[in-house]
C-alpha cells in the first residue's frame, strides 16, 4: 500500500468501530462528521494528502526496502546524518502547514515505532520480551501509513511516593490481571492519550519513572477498536466552525482522552514486553525513543515559535508601535528563543554518532537542553503577545459581525494603522486564539509538560551530563588531588 492520501486515512478512521465518549455520551455515526473532531481529523488528512503532492513528495516519502513501495520518510531508520536532516525536513514541512499546534501530527509516534524497533535488540534474550513484535509492528505501520495515539501516563490517584494499589482492589492503574494462550489482559486506566480514538492504533507503554508492581510493566499496540477498550474525553476546546472566529481550534484541536481497559485482551503477537520491571526500565532509558521523539518534537517547536514571532511581529506592525523600546526588547526575546533552539537541534544533527545497531542517533545532550528551554519560554512568549495585544484582544467582534447592519461602525472605529477593520480583527482573534481562548490555554499547558515535569527533565539533564573533565579542569588549577 505505502504512504497513504487524505480520503484513506478519513475512510479508515470512519469503519472503526471505536468507543469514544464525550461530555457523557457515545460517539456515533462518522468520527470525521463531528464537530470535536472534524477539523482535526480534516487537518490530518491534508497533511497525508502532502505526501502526495509533487512539490513535497521526494521530501516526504522514500521507496521501502521491503516492497519497494513509496512509504513515508518519518518511518525512516537513519543510517547516516543526511538521513537526519532528511527526517528533520519532513516534520518542518508538516510542522508548517499546522503553525506547529498540532503536537501530535503523525510523524511523532511514526518516529516513536520507528526509536522502539532500531532499538529493539536490547529486549533480546530476556524473560518476557519479543523484539521480533516491535519489528513486525513497525514493518507493518509502514507499510500501511499507520497512525498512532499513545499513552504511558497512570491516573493520580494519589501522587506520595508511598502509594500502592492493593491487589485485591479493583485496578486503578492499567495492569496485567490474567495470562493466558492468547495474550495478556490489561484492566484498568491510562490517562492523557492525546488524540485517542482518532487513530488507527494506540500505542501502550510503562513509564520508568512509575513502575510499582511487575503487572504494570509492559508494552503493546493495539487496534482502537479493539474490544473492551473506551477513549472518554474532555471538554472540547473547538470553538466553531468560522476560521475567522477560532482560526486555530477549528483545526488544530487535538482532544486528550482517558483509556479505560475493561478485560482487554493483548494478542501475543503484540505484546512488546510484559512482567519484567527491568526490562521496561532500560528499554525506555537506553532505547533511542528519547533521542527521536525529541528530534522531531523540536523540529515542530521551532516551526511554532517562528509563527509566533511573525504573528508578533504583525500586531507590531497592524498598530504601530515598532519604535517603542519596549517592543523591540519583547520581540528580540522571542528572536533570541528561537535561535537558541535552531542551534541545539543543529548541534544534536553536528554530534550525532550511530549507536551499536547502526542507527544515526541525534546527540541527546543539546535536546535535553532545548527540552529544559521550551517548557520555560513557551508561556513567556505568549505572555509576550498578549502584552503587544493589551487591550485590543478583550472584546473582539466575531465574523457575523461583519456581515450585519453594524459594518459600518465596525469598519469606523476598529481600523488600524495600517489595516482595516476586518483584518485587523482576524490578526487580533488568532493572537487571542493562540493565547487566550481555552485552545490556546491548553497549548501552554501543554508545552509545559511535554516532555514531563519540569523539574524531572532538569534532574535528568543534571544526571546525564559529563561534568567529570570540568571538575578536573578546576581542581588541576588549584592544585586539588583529583579522585580517579
Amino acid at each position: 500500500m505505502g504512504a497513504i492520501n487524505g480520503t484513506e486515512f478519513i475512510n479508515r478512521i470512519n469503519q472503526l468501530n471505536t468507543e469514544i465518549w464525550l461530555d457523557g455520551e457515545k460517539i456515533e455515526g462518522k468520527i470525521s462528521e463531528h464537530p470535536a473532531f472534524k477539523g482535526i481529523l480534516q487537518t490530518k488528512a491534508s497533511l497525508y494528502d502532502m505526501q502526495h503532492n509533487s512539490k513535497f513528495k521526494d521530501e516526504m516519502t522514500f521507496l521501502s526496502p521491503e516492497t519497494g513501495d513509496s512509504v513515508g520518510l518519518s518511518f525512516l531508520m537513519p543510517k547516516t546524518k543526511e538521513d537526519l536532516i532528511k527526517r528533520r525536513k519532513v516534520s518542518e514541512h508538516w510542522a508548517k502547514k499546522t503553525g506547529g499546534f498540532m503536537g501530535r501530527s503523525p510523524d511523532y509516534l511514526n518516529t516513536a515505532v520507528m526509536s522502539f524497533a532500531s532499538s529493539s535488540p536490547l529486549l533480546k534474550g530476556r524473560a518476557n520480551c519479543f523484539p521480533e513484535n516491535i519489528q513486525s509492528l513497525y514493518e507493518m505501520a509502514m507499510e500501511k501509513d499507520l497512525s498512532f495515539a499513545h499513552t504511558f501516563v497512570s491516573p493520580q490517584v494519589n501522587r506520595s511516593e508511598s502509594y500502592l494499589e492493593s491487589s485485591e482492589e479493583e485496578p486503578i492503574v492499567a495492569r496485567v490481571v490474567d495470562r493466558n494462550v492468547e495474550g495478556i489482559v490489561i484492566k484498568g486506566a491510562r490517562l492523557l492519550a492525546t488524540q485517542g480514538g482518532l487513530t488507527d492504533e494506540v500505542l501502550v507503554f510503562s513509564n520508568p519513572n512509575f513502575i510499582l508492581d511487575e503487572d504494570e510493566a509492559f508494552a503493546f499496540s493495539i487496534p482502537s477498536d479493539t474490544k473492551g477498550l473506551k477513549f472518554i474525553c474532555r471538554e472540547s476546546y473547538v470553538g466553531g466552525d468560522s476560521l475567522f472566529n477560532h482560526p486555530l481550534s477549528s483545526r488544530f484541536e487535538e482532544m486528550d482522552t482517558i483509556l479505560v481497559f475493561d478485560n482487554v485482551l493483548v494478542p501475543w503477537n503484540r505484546v512488546f514486553y510484559y512482567d519484567n520491571a527491568m526490562a521496561a526500565v532500560d528499554f525506555t532509558l537506553q532505547s533511542s525513543f528519547h533521542h527521536f521523539t525529541a528530534h522531531q518534537a523540536i523540529t515542530r517547536q521551532i516551526v511554532k515559535t517562528e509563527f509566533m514571532l511573525g504573528l508578533a511581529e504583525l500586531l507590531v506592525q497592524t498598530i504601530n508601535v515598532c519604535e517603542y523600546q519596549h517592543i523591540q526588547e519583547k520581540l528580540s526575546e522571542i528572536i533570541i528563543g528561537l535561535e537558541t533552539m535552531k542551534a541545539l537541534l543543529e548541534k544534536s544533527e553536528h554530534d550525532a554518532a550511530l549507536d551499536q545497531w547502526g542507527t544515526m542517533r541525534p546527540n541527546i545532550v543539546p535536546l535535553q537542553v532545548a527540552n529544559n528551554i521550551f517548557p520555560k519560554i513557551y508561556p513567556r512568549f505568549t505572555e509576550i503577545i498578549q502584552l503587544i495585544g493589551a487591550s485590543g484582544l478583550v472584546g473582539l467582534p466575531t465574523e457575523n459581525a461583519f456581515h450585519s447592519s453594524i459594518r459600518d461602525d465596525l469598519d469606523q472605529y476598529l481600523q488600524a494603522a495600517t489595516k482595516n477593520a476586518e483584518d485587523r480583527v482576524k490578526i487580533f482573534r488568532l493572537a487571542w486564539d493562540m493565547t487566550m481562548s481555552s485552545f490556546g490555554t491548553r497549548q501552554t499547558q501543554y508545552e509545559r509538560y511535554f516532555f514531563g515535569d519540569p523539574i524531572r527533565l532538569a534532574g535528568r539533564l543534571y544526571k546525564d551530563y559529563p561534568l567529570t573533565d570540568y571538575v578536573k579542569e578546576v581542581s588541576n588549577f588549584i592544585d586539588l588531588e583529583v579522585e580517579e
